[in-house]
């Protein structure tokens, strides 16, 4: 069958080049970057399952609407239990694992525990993508993951004793890797924001379940801020920001693009100092130039060890192609 089909599309190699998706992926960590400060402004004024559950509730609105409009075709057999590892992982383990855990602890000490979330992602790359970044990657990763974590810590007045927001911080982490990864995937077979979309509609009974318990529960009375806080967790933590993510991911290498969110951390504490009014001092600058170097050297370590995303072939030397149903072959 022609490559020209709409029958056959590549769904395990990069989609291109990875200049571009470093871009993407920067353009979604600067909508993600925002997320923790935001959501410790909201729990001020609202319970912490109203705005985990409530703002995929506003996404789940949106992504419903986009799908609509634009008319894309229902996912195929296994991909809707992909799609269920999405959902369980970026549209309700991290929100709500996050929301309970910033109700005491503080955006900058948040940042602590989701610096491991580059790391994280790039091993579940590895296992889930089948992916094998060099060993000097692996080096410049951990150092970065150390840096980013000594950083924060430092930021948020030093590493204490384990907490519990610190256990529900490392599920967090743990939730949204799986979920970064198995999507990174599947947005290369169904395309970026579909994949985001169908998470949701998905997840959208449970987590509109547990919003009418929280209103219920706990009517919500934030101030105008905390409602804007709300809004934005909804619309773009929780809907656009996964557009440029996933996109990114799906051009990949994972391993390669997840190392981009190490700056995540910096720029998050920079906005609890604006939002917040949290301490910024000179140890925020040393400590955001280490990162986003480390960061850096990873990145270029595995730009210039990346092969072209049509190198792995067949014995017959024809390029690996995967059979998908039409339905699936939208950008």
């Amino acid at each position: 069958m022609s490559d020209h089909s709409s029958a056959i599309k590549k769904t395990h190699a990069p989609l291109s080049p990875s200049r571009p998706g470093l871009a993407w992926g920067l353009l979604g960590v600067a909508a993600f970057s925002f997320t923790v400060p935001l959501t410790r402004v909201a729990v001020e004024g609202m319970s912490p399952l109203f705005i985990g559950s409530g703002r995929a509730v506003i996404a789940a609105v949106l992504a419903a609407t986009a799908l609509a409009i634009t008319r894309q075709h229902l996912p195929r057999g296994i991909q809707w239990s992909r799609l269920v590892v999405v959902a369980g992982g970026v549209v309700v383990g991290f929100p709500l694992l996050t929301s309970f855990a910033l109700t005491t602890a503080s955006a900058s000490h948040g940042a602590v525990v989701i610096a491991l979330l580059p790391a994280a992602t790039a091993v579940m790359a590895v296992i889930r993508g089948k992916e094998r970044p060099p060993l000097p990657f692996w080096i410049m990763a951990a150092i970065g993951a150390l840096v980013a974590v000594a950083f924060a810590s430092v930021q948020g007045g030093g590493i204490v004793r384990l907490r519990w927001s610190d256990l529900l911080l490392f599920g967090a982490v743990a939730a949204a890797a799986i979920g970064y990864a198995e999507g990174g995937l599947l947005a290369r077979e169904i395309g970026s924001w579909q994949t985001v979309s169908w998470a949701l509609i998905l997840a959208s009974p449970l987590m509109i379940t547990l919003t009418t318990i929280a209103i219920l529960d706990q009517p919500p009375t934030g101030t105008p801020t905390q409602w804007a806080a709300f809004a934005y967790l909804g619309v773009v933590s929780m809907f656009l920001g996964f557009f440029a993510w996933y996109r990114g991911l799906a051009i990949g290498p994972m391993t390669q693009v997840s190392q981009v969110q190490l700056t995540q951390p910096v720029l998050s504490i920079l906005w609890a100092a604006v939002i917040l009014r949290e301490q910024l001092t000179w140890q925020t600058i040393i400590g955001g130039i280490a990162v986003i170097l480390c960061a850096g050297i990873a990145v270029r370590i595995r730009l210039n060890r990346t092969p072209p995303p049509c190198s792995i072939q067949h014995p017959t030397n024809e390029p690996a192609w995967v059979e998908v149903p039409p339905s699936t072959a939208r950008p």
